[in-house]
């Protein structure tokens, strides 16, 4: 007998039951599309990580303010007064395999334009930061080192601010107060969006360093100092080389801690990616428990088959047939059973994963390997689960068969 005739005898079987064999297939759907939809939200929040590690730069190289330890009391990083303007000159000028260095002091802010206000975090750089972090200015221009010398009461706004302050109006050239102090609005950033962290990236405000340390924070000290190594292969031994100078400079003793920390900060994303991938590992692999269930489900429709199906397994190997060819039969019923629903799957996932990015607003990505590996798995689970229940039909004594009543 031949394979297309087995295999039309196996959809006849399939169509004489058919809420049984859609009911049968159900748990191969929903494993399949979950698999898929699952797989999709991992790959996506891979592919906004691989973004933000290139937004961040490969070659960024961040210098924070550490810790000491007082009377055996260890202190957080930032708790340290020690990171100053003479360092970030030092490793400007004594640290070639660096650019674009620029101080950094922090401080979060209330912002007032007219009637309106708004809690924000000031950040006080240089003009190299928006170099350094791939920003551009999209309307009017980024404060000078002129500016810097001078301390002057200018800032750059990220988009989220001037809605919050002014809504559809033009802030250029105006004057806002930061805390205390009025400040003229001389730029707009370019909208940045979430991070992978969820953190809003155009929640920001730019100012002179100076301006903030001086007039809005009141320090003469450093909260971190940014900077890029000249390319990606030579950051290591550029974090080396700022370590030196800054140990030289702070007096430390060999053996001793050091009061700042060296961050490259790519490897804060690349962890995020890893515990994505290992998160979505899990759910891939729970959402593929339901395909197992469908394959019992299989097995167990198939042995129930069997046994409904004796006298008619007994008549055909009394006219000639081979335990064989009734083996087929019922492994080409099983396994049409899971790639139909396989397929349906397939189906349901893409209009999941697309329902997820469009309703949610989550990152997704198909992909084909994922959908590949759910069918084919779908495939494997009909053929071993029908494997069995074949093979004792294949068995069946055909005298023993017709005597069933």
């Amino acid at each position: 007998m031949s394979p297309f005739v087995l295999t039309l005898m196996a959809f006849t079987a399939l169509r004489r039951n058919k809420l049984r064999s859609g009911l049968t297939a159900l748990g191969i759907i929903i494993g399949v599309s979950a698999v898929i939809c699952v797989v999709a939200i991992g790959e996506g929040a891979s592919a906004a990580v691989e973004r933000a590690i290139a937004n961040i730069g490969a070659n960024l190289v961040w210098v924070e303010a550490g810790g000491v330890n007082r009377n055996g009391v260890r202190t957080g990083s930032g708790a340290t007064k020690s990171l100053t303007l003479g360092d970030y000159e030092a490793i400007r000028a004594h640290v070639p395999l660096v650019t674009n260095v620029t101080p950094q002091a922090d401080t979060g802010v209330q912002l007032v334009n007219g009637n309106q206000n708004w809690h924000s975090s000031v950040r006080g750089i240089g003009p190299a930061y928006v170099e350094l972090k791939d920003w551009h200015v999209v309307r009017g221009v980024m404060f000078t080192d002129l500016d810097v010398e001078r301390a002057a009461n200018v800032c750059v706004l990220g988009q989220t601010i001037v809605d919050q302050l002014f809504g559809d109006q033009d802030p250029l050239g105006s004057v806002i107060r930061v805390k205390d102090q009025p400040c003229k609005v001389i730029g707009v950033l370019e909208v940045k969006g979430q991070s992978p962290t969820g953190q809003d990236q155009d929640d920001n405000l730019l100012m002179p360093y100076s301006t903030v340390m001086k007039k809005i924070k009141g320090q003469t000290w450093l909260d971190d100092i940014m900077c890029s190594a000249v390319s990606a292969s030579v950051v290591d031994q550029a974090e080396d080389d700022i370590a030196t100078v800054l140990r030289e400079r702070h007096h430390i003793r060999p053996g001793a801690d050091d009061d700042f920390n060296l961050r490259h900060p790519t490897e804060i994303a690349q962890a995020v990616k890893d515990s994505t991938t290992t998160m979505e590992a899990l759910l891939a692999a729970v959402a593929s428990v339901s395909l197992l269930v469908g394959g019992v489900g299989i097995m167990n429709i198939m042995l129930v088959s069997v046994t409904e199906r004796t006298r008619e397994i007994g008549l055909r190997m009394a006219v000639g047939a081979k335990g064989r060819q009734v083996l087929w039969q019922f492994l080409i019923e099983a396994t049409l059973l899971s790639v139909i629903g396989g397929a349906i799957g397939v189906a349901l996932g893409l209009i999941g994963a697309d329902a997820i990015a469009t309703r949610l607003q989550w990152p997704t990505r198909v992909s084909t390997n994922a959908i590949a590996i759910a069918f084919g798995f779908a495939a494997a689970i009909g053929i071993t689960f029908g494997f069995y229940p074949a093979v004792r039909a294949a068995r069946l004594d055909p005298i023993d068969a017709l005597r069933i009543e």
